[in-house]
């Protein structure tokens, strides 16, 4: 995938990572995107090859999504990783990182939507904790894109307002984080709408209030995922990007549950739709 280019790209660049592997990376995750989106909302959506889908055709979808995220740079690596350990590449820091951070998010979080928004699936997936396999996998390569996509532009914000002080970056930077978070989860919600096994009771709500619910994920995760090997020199070992994610993945819980505590659902929910899980006491009620 033209791996010699990105590798020898200046390191001023002002949009993509300083360290070269991380810069691959980055690319790599870009250029990969149009694949499964291509394939997703490009072909089985508008076609609703999805009608005839059944448990199999659902998590294959997923899987021919999902993992080429971590075999093609096994195969095509590139030039700033050929001289390293597997372990200190960043594509596979990054994909450990999300791995955590969206397997959270899919196994615990869910059930917010479902008692706060009044989410639910059905079209047919073998489930984990009554959440579809396919959405586990498909929530990946969604979170990579989105995460390297807030990557670059508060890199490049940062090089904008280098020259003002501290207090008014960081102003600025948790504006574009909050705004850009909202942005993301809003898209994903609009993007899918025509998808109709994933419902909402009330949809224009979920449309305008779900949306910040959702990006109480990225308004967590976007300026922590940045930091993996992003300072020159400081690079991140792969228990510390575990743990990092666990720790990211641990405050938006608290967010969330705060928000289902004192702010409590969105819409009425039916009961039907308050799919309350045996072993999570805190969805059982407030």
């Amino acid at each position: 995938m033209g791996s010699k280019g990105v590798s020898s790209s200046s390191s001023s660049n002002l949009w993509l990572a300083p360290n070269p592997s991380k810069r691959w990376g980055e690319v790599f995750f870009l250029l990969y995107t149009p694949f499964w989106l291509t394939l997703c909302l490009g072909i089985v959506v508008p076609y609703k090859l999805y009608e005839k889908f059944t448990e199999w055709e659902y998590l294959l979808l997923a899987l021919v999504s999902a993992l080429p995220a971590f075999i093609v740079p096994v195969i095509f690596v590139g030039e700033a990783d050929r001289n390293i350990h597997w372990k200190d590449r960043y594509w596979v820091k990054a994909n450990l990182w999300i791995l955590i951070f969206s397997y959270v998010g899919n196994y615990f979080w869910t059930h917010y939507f479902f008692t706060v928004l009044g989410a639910s699936y059905t079209f047919p997936s073998w489930k984990m904790n009554d959440v579809p396999h396919t959405t586990f996998l498909l929530a990946h390569v969604c979170f990579l894109f989105y995460h390297v996509a807030s990557n670059i532009t508060l890199r490049r914000l940062q090089a904008s307002i280098a020259y003002l002080p501290e207090n008014i970056q960081l102003i600025f930077k948790a504006s574009w984080i909050l705004a850009f978070a909202y942005f993301i989860a809003y898209l994903e919600t609009i993007a899918i709408s025509s998808f109709p096994y994933y419902d909402f009771v009330d949809r224009a709500s979920m449309y305008k209030v779900g949306s910040l619910f959702y990006a109480i994920y990225f308004i967590v995760s976007f300026p922590m995922f940045l930091r993996i090997d992003e300072k020159p020199g400081e690079l991140w070992d792969l228990p510390r990007v575990a743990i990092d994610a666990l720790g990211a993945a641990m405050l938006v819980t608290i967010i969330l549950d705060l928000w289902r505590l004192f702010l409590g659902p969105i819409v009425p929910i039916p009961e039907t739709k308050q799919c309350l899980q045996p072993g999570l006491p805190w969805f059982q009620g407030h």
